[in-house]
This record gives structure tokens, sequence and C-alpha cells, in this order.
């Protein structure tokens, strides 16, 4: 059984990793600090953007994982509503990324 950190503990990590990286990153809606779902939007600054959520691999492990393609904020807003009304208590984190690195591969 895998050990699970805490939402709220994750999400702070990522910013500082964001940030540690030169890339701004944002809290913009705060979940549950125990157990919330995390989402992230990169925003590359060119008017598009790809949102990543937890998702299962091939191996059955939680990785982050594109839920939209890169396409304009309207498109990742309603994936995000989507998600929101699926679940009340997410987390969701701006990056701003001009690369569109996500910082996700260690996590």
């Amino acid at each position: 059984m895998e050990a699970r950190v805490k939402s709220g503990l994750w999400v702070a990590a990522y910013v500082r990793r964001c940030h540690a990286q030169d890339c701004p990153a944002f809290v913009t809606r705060k979940g549950d600090p125990d157990a919330g779902a995390i989402l992230i939007v990169i925003d590359r600054l060119d008017r598009t953007s790809r949102l990543y959520g937890r998702a299962r691999d091939g191996k059955g492990d939680l990785v982050f994982a594109p839920l939209t393609d890169w396409a304009d904020a309207l498109t990742v807003q309603a994936a995000i509503d989507k998600q929101i009304k699926f679940d009340a208590d997410l987390w969701l984190i701006a990056v701003e990324s001009r690369t569109g690195e996500a910082f996700l591969d260690e996590y």
C-alpha cells in the first residue's frame, strides 16, 4: 500500500518546486487539506493552456496526466468546471511556464 501525502502539503511542495524553476505558481482554489483532488493548469503565456490531473497509469500507479490538449482558456475552464461539479473539494494550481513544462516528473 502506498503512503499518501496530504493534499495541502503536496500543493505547497509543488508550488515551491515551480518557483525554484523560475515559474510562477499560484493556488487559485484551495481544496480539502487532507485528501482533495489536485488539478494543475500550465499556461504557456501564448493564450494556450493544458490541464493536468491525477490518473492511473498502465501499472495502476497514480500519476499526473493531461486532461486536455493545449487549448484556449475557455476550453480549459470548461474542463475545470466539469471537474469541480464532480469534486467541490479539489485544489487548483495555476503555473506560468513559457516552455509548457509542468514539473511533474517526480510526482
